[in-house]
C-alpha cells in the first residue's frame, strides 16, 4: 500500500509542472484567440479549411467534452464538414498540456509523433469526409429566422429605410489585458481543469497500481503486434477520456511490454472516437460523413502506431518513460511546489462542486 502511494504521489509531482504550463497556455489562447476568428478560417470546401481545421485545432487544450460544443458552433457558424470533423478529430488528440504531460512521461519521441499523428490524422479524416459528403455548409441563419432584419433586399437604386436593425449598436468597452488574462485563468483552471482532473486522477491511479503489482515486461512478447492496436482501437472506443488524461494510462501500458506504437493508438484514437464525439457527428453530418470519420481516425491511428514502432526498431531507439526511471527534469522544489498548487486548485474544483450539489438538495 505505501509502494502503492509513493507510486502516486512521483507521478503527480512529476507531472504537476508541466500541467500548469498548459493550463497556462490555455488561459492565454482561451483569452487572445476569438472564437469568430476561426470560423472565418475554417469556412469554404476543399482542402485548405480541413488544413486549417486541424493546424488550428491541434493546440487548443479543450478535451473531449469541450470541443463537441466548440465543433458544433464552429459548423454552424459556416464551417465545412471536412473542417469541422478534421478539428473535432485534432482537438482532443493533442494539445499544448498532453504535449507538456507527455515529453514528462512518455519521453520527447512520444511528444514530438502524437501530435504530427493527430495532425496528419485529422486532416485525412476530413478530407475523407469532404470526399463523402458533398452537401454545402448551412446557410446563415439570419436567411431562415424572420424579424424585423430580414427585410427583403432593397435595390441600389432605392434609399435604405430605416429599421430596427440600423440603428448603431452601443459597443461595450473592451477588457484591458489583465482582464483578459484573468478570464482566460480562471477558464483553464477552472472549466477546463473540471473537465479532465477525475479522468487524470484515475489514470494516474491506474498507472501507479500497474507500476506498483504488475512485473514489468510480462506482455512483451504480445506488445508490438498489429492485433494489440486493434484492441486498443475497441478498448479506446467506449472510453470518454481526453488527450491529457490518456497519457499516464499509456504509459502505464507501456510499462507493462505494450509497444509505443500501441498505446500511441490508445491515445489517438480513445479521445477522438469516444461516444459522445461519434453521436454528435452522427446528428450534425449524417452517416456518411460519420462512417469516413471513423474510418480516417482508426485507420490512421493503426498506421502510425505500426510505422512509430517499425520506425523505434529500424533506428534502435527504446522509448522509456520518466515512469519507468524516476528521474526529474526540474528542481525538486519547484516540483513539490507546482504539486501542492494543483493539487489546491483540484481540491477548490471538488468544494465548488460538493457545495453546489449541497444547495440543489437543500433547494428541493
Amino acid at each position: 500500500m505505501l509502494d502503492f502511494i509513493d507510486n502516486f504521489w512521483q507521478l503527480f509531482v512529476l507531472s504537476a509542472p508541466w500541467l500548469l504550463v498548459g493550463l497556462a497556455v490555455a488561459a492565454v489562447m482561451k483569452a487572445w484567440i476569438p472564437m469568430d476568428w476561426l470560423q472565418r478560417q475554417l469556412g469554404g470546401e476543399g482542402v485548405k479549411p480541413v488544413v486549417k481545421g486541424a493546424l488550428l485545432g491541434a493546440p487548443l487544450p479543450l478535451c473531449s467534452c469541450g470541443v463537441i460544443p466548440a465543433a458544433i458552433q464552429l459548423r454552424r457558424g459556416g464551417a465545412s464538414k471536412g473542417a469541422t470533423v478534421a478539428f473535432l478529430s485534432a482537438t482532443p488528440e493533442t494539445g499544448v498540456d498532453s504535449i507538456s504531460v507527455s515529453y514528462v512521461l512518455l519521453g520527447p519521441v512520444m511528444a514530438i509523433v502524437r501530435p504530427v499523428a493527430a495532425i496528419i490524422s485529422a486532416i485525412t479524416a476530413g478530407l475523407l469526409v469532404g470526399r463523402a459528403t458533398e452537401a454545402p455548409a448551412p446557410a446563415d441563419i439570419s436567411n431562415n429566422v424572420k424579424s424585423c432584419c430580414a427585410a427583403k433586399a432593397t435595390p441600389i437604386s432605392e434609399p435604405v429605410k430605416p429599421s430596427c436593425c440600423s440603428a448603431k449598436p452601443k459597443t461595450a468597452a473592451k477588457p484591458s489585458l489583465w482582464q483578459q488574462a484573468k478570464e482566460g485563468l480562471q477558464y483553464s483552471t477552472g472549466k477546463l481543469l473540471s473537465d479532465f482532473y477525475l479522468w487524470l486522477m484515475l489514470g494516474f491511479f491506474f498507472a501507479a497500481l500497474v507500476q506498483t503489482l504488475v512485473p514489468m515486461d510480462s506482455l512483451t512478447r504480445y506488445g508490438s503486434s498489429i492485433w494489440t492496436m486493434l484492441l486498443m482501437v475497441l478498448i479506446s472506443v467506449p472510453m470518454y477520456v481526453c488527450a491529457t488524461a490518456s497519457t499516464p494510462i499509456a504509459a502505464a501500458m507501456m510499462l507493462v511490454g505494450i509497444s509505443p506504437g500501441a498505446a500511441l493508438v490508445f491515445m489517438q484514437a480513445g479521445p477522438a472516437t469516444n461516444i459522445a464525439t461519434i453521436s454528435v457527428v452522427y446528428k450534425e453530418l449524417g452517416k456518411r460523413a460519420l462512417a469516413a470519420y471513423l474510418f480516417g481516425v482508426i485507420v490512421m491511428s493503426v498506421l502510425f502506431g505500426w510505422l512509430l514502432d517499425q520506425g523505434l526498431a529500424y533506428f534502435d531507439i527504446t522509448v522509456q518513460g520518466a515512469m519507468q526511471h524516476q528521474h526529474s527534469v526540474l528542481p525538486g522544489w519547484l516540483e513539490l511546489a507546482a504539486a501542492l498548487l494543483l493539487a489546491g486548485l483540484i481540491l477548490r474544483i471538488i468544494g465548488q462542486q460538493l457545495s453546489q450539489r449541497w444547495l440543489r438538495h437543500q433547494l428541493q
